[in-house]
């Protein structure tokens, strides 16, 4: 819990938004992590996200786990909806919350200790059965709050702040989130704002399972040398295969560009995303050379980073399950019990 409340105090001349919101509307309490620590990095990410997306606050419903990630929707979107789950299981709890409200923007925060350890099969099952949703892992590959053990996603020979090294093979969030079929995968670090900010703007327009594993050095545990997911690592071995823009249903605005410099994926709600490759072979809407260009360039040592993968055309549980539109609170009793012929027409198709 956060222990200081921040000024309420604007400048009257702070910039706003579409919605008349500042900057500092989608902001939460005083962060109480480790200064320097990336998590914070992220949630500035988001604040900024958001606010450039002209959401209403009020409109987001965010969920989270247990850990040190775990604790960071508390520093930002403070107007919005939100629950704090228990270890590994914010990802049923934000499934359960989305069938029942699918109007609301749902924002998963985890981390590599909370999704790929206890929650790994959390994770997965919500990734398969497609729940709309942006998901971040903010992955430091360590237990932070329990003093720096190895997580399940540190890299085999990575060395920890002790000295002992890591035997065992890391799990991957964004291949299985690939494997599972998530229609929107991306990896960046926590100091890129650059990349960072545009992704998360993209998750959170796109209608499906959007998963963003990022990056997030730990200055207490994770920031030495030997470290495969400190500042300096990631810096030095950060490969991007794409610069990312998120431009909003509005008036289009022409720009001649050569073949291969460009490509725009239009997303249902008319935003469109504005790709400019760094690799000009790669593209991100094959699923399967995006899993054989991880395996690549992990091989080679490289850290890929940008939009990996993304479904043009992507559905999500409402679309599997042909759902209600609107949520179940604004449902009257006729519709929640629509008596005993209703209920043999479904036990009927059961059978």
């Amino acid at each position: 819990m956060s222990f200081l409340p921040k000024p309420k105090l604007h400048h009257p001349k702070l910039p706003v938004n579409a919605l008349g919101f500042t900057r500092r509307d989608y902001e939460g309490a005083i962060s109480t992590l480790c200064a320097g620590c990336g998590h914070d990095s992220i949630s500035a990410a988001i604040i900024q996200a958001c606010f450039e997306l002209d959401i209403e606050p009020h409109r987001v419903a965010k969920m989270s786990g247990i850990g040190c990630s775990s604790k960071t929707p508390d520093y930002f979107l403070g107007a919005s909806h939100g629950f704090n789950s228990v270890h590994g299981r914010m990802p049923s709890v934000l499934t359960g919350a989305n069938l029942a409200n699918r109007e609301l923007t749902y924002l998963g925060v985890s981390g590599d200790g909370d999704s790929a350890s206890i929650g790994f099969g959390q994770f997965a099952h919500s990734i398969r059965r497609a729940v709309n949703m942006t998901y971040i892992v903010e992955n430091n590959g360590v237990y932070g709050l329990t003093k720096g053990q190895f997580s399940a996603t540190s890299d085999k020979g990575s060395k920890a702040k002790k000295g002992a090294i890591n035997n065992d093979e890391p799990i991957d969030l964004v291949g299985i989130a690939l494997q599972l079929g998530a229609t929107f995968v991306a990896r960046s670090f926590s100091g890129d704002k650059t990349q960072l900010v545009p992704l998360i703007k993209a998750a959170l327009r796109h209608p499906g399972p959007a998963f963003i594993d990022c990056i997030s050095p730990c200055v207490a545990f994770n920031n030495h040398e030997g470290s495969t997911k400190s500042y300096d690592f990631v810096r030095e071995h950060n490969e991007a295969m794409n610069q990312l823009d998120v431009i909003l249903g509005r008036d289009p605005i022409s720009a001649e560009y050569a073949p291969g410099e460009m490509r725009e994926v239009t997303q249902h709600d008319g935003s469109i995303l504005r790709l400019r490759k760094l690799h000009e072979e790669y593209d991100p809407t094959d699923r399967v050379a995006a899993m054989h260009h991880l395996h690549e360039r992990k091989a080679a040592g490289e850290i890929v980073t940008g939009l990996l993968y993304i479904d043009p055309d992507p559905e999500d549980l409402h679309d599997h399950l042909d759902t209600v539109a609107l949520p179940l609170n604004r449902l009257d009793d006729a519709s929640l019990v629509p008596g005993s012929t209703a209920l043999a027409k479904v036990n009927a198709a059961l059978r």
